[in-house]
C-alpha cells in the first residue's frame, strides 16, 4: 500500500519521446525523390553565384558541395575555376546536376552522399558548401560537425538557408499546421537563425558571419506557383498526398492566402521575397 506521502506526491512529467531520426530520414528523402525538385532548384540559381562571391571564392580551390540538389552551388563553383565534389542522398538529382554540367561544359565530380555520414576523410576540401540542403537534415548537429569535419583547418564553410520568419520559413509553418511534425524534430528553419548556428559551429570556427538576403520567387501566379511547388518540391508534393481531399483544399488555401499576401509583382504575376541567411564559416 501506498504511504500517504507517495500518495501525495506530484507524478514527474513523461519526458518527451526521443525522434526516430532515422525513420525521419527515410521519410524525408522519399520526399526528395518525389516530384522533381530540379525544376525550383533552376530557379534558385542565383543564390549559389551570390555564395560564392560572398566567399570570394579563388580559382583552383577544392570545394565540396553537400545536399546539392541539381548542382545550383556546384555549377557556381565550378564557373570560377574551382574542383568540384558535388553529392545529394537522391540520385536522381545527381543526374540532373549531371546534365547541367554537360551542357555548360563544366567538369565536376558528383559523388552519392549522405550529409550526415560525408564518405570523404578529415580535412579534404578548401571549401563545403549547401544551399538549401543541408539545413533539412534530421540529425542537424552530426550534419554539421560533418560539414567542419571535410572542411580544411582556416577553409570556409558556406551555407544559405531559409529563415523561419521569411516566405519559406512560413510555407514549412503552414503545412505544419495541416500535417504537424514528428514529436521532437528540430525544424530545418532553425539554420536560418544565428542562435542556432552559433550552437552548431562556434566550438570549431574562428568566425561565423551570417547576413540576411532576399531571394525573390518570380512565378506567372499564386497558381502557377502552387502548381509548380505540388507538383515537383517534394514536402509539399507529400504532404497534400497525405491528406483528405477536404483537408487538401483548406491546405492550399492557407497557402494561396500567404502568397497572396506576400505577392508584391503589382501587375498580375507573382513576386515574393523569401529571406535567407548567407552564411560564411571559417574553420579554426
Amino acid at each position: 500500500m501506498a504511504t500517504p506521502a507517495a500518495a501525495t506526491a506530484p507524478s514527474m512529467p513523461a519526458a518527451a519521446p526521443a525522434p526516430d531520426l532515422a525513420a525521419l530520414k527515410t521519410r524525408q528523402q522519399a520526399a526528395w525523390s518525389s516530384g522533381n525538385y530540379a525544376v525550383v532548384g533552376a530557379t534558385l540559381q542565383i543564390v549559389g553565384e551570390e555564395l560564392c562571391e560572398a566567399m570570394d571564392l579563388k580559382a583552383g580551390s577544392t570545394v565540396l558541395d553537400v545536399a546539392a540538389g541539381n548542382g545550383m552551388a556546384s555549377l557556381a563553383a565550378a564557373r570560377r575555376w574551382c574542383e568540384v565534389t558535388s553529392t545529394d542522398y537522391v540520385p536522381a538529382l545527381l543526374e540532373r546536376g549531371r546534365a547541367r554540367a554537360a551542357a555548360e561544359g563544366m567538369t565536376m565530380e558528383f559523388r552519392e552522399a549522405d550529409a550526415e555520414n560525408l564518405p570523404f576523410a578529415d580535412n579534404s576540401f578548401d571549401v563545403v558548401l549547401s544551399t538549401f540542403g543541408v539545413m533539412f537534415t534530421p540529425n542537424q548537429d552530426r550534419a554539421a560537425s560533418e560539414l567542419l569535419r571535410a572542411c580544411k583547418p582556416k577553409g570556409q564553410i558556406g551555407l544559405a538557408n531559409w529563415t523561419p520568419d521569411g516566405f519559406i520559413g512560413q510555407v514549412f509553418k503552414t503545412l505544419g499546421k495541416h500535417l504537424p511534425p514528428p514529436a521532437g524534430a528540430k525544424s530545418p528553419a532553425l539554420w536560418g537563425t544565428r542562435a542556432r548556428l552559433t550552437e552548431m559551429f562556434d566550438a570549431g570556427a574562428s568566425s561565423v558571419k551570417a547576413e540576411s538576403r532576399l531571394f525573390n520567387f518570380r512565378y506567372r501566379s499564386a497558381e502557377h506557383f502552387l502548381d509548380v511547388f505540388k507538383t515537383f518540391y517534394g514536402p509539399v508534393l507529400k504532404a497534400f498526398a497525405a491528406l483528405e481531399p477536404a483537408r487538401q483544399e483548406e491546405l492550399h488555401n492557407d497557402l494561396h492566402a500567404l502568397i497572396v499576401r506576400m505577392n508584391r509583382a503589382g501587375n498580375g504575376s507573382l513576386v515574393v521575397p523569401s529571406e535567407y541567411l548567407e552564411v560564411v564559416i571559417t574553420k579554426r
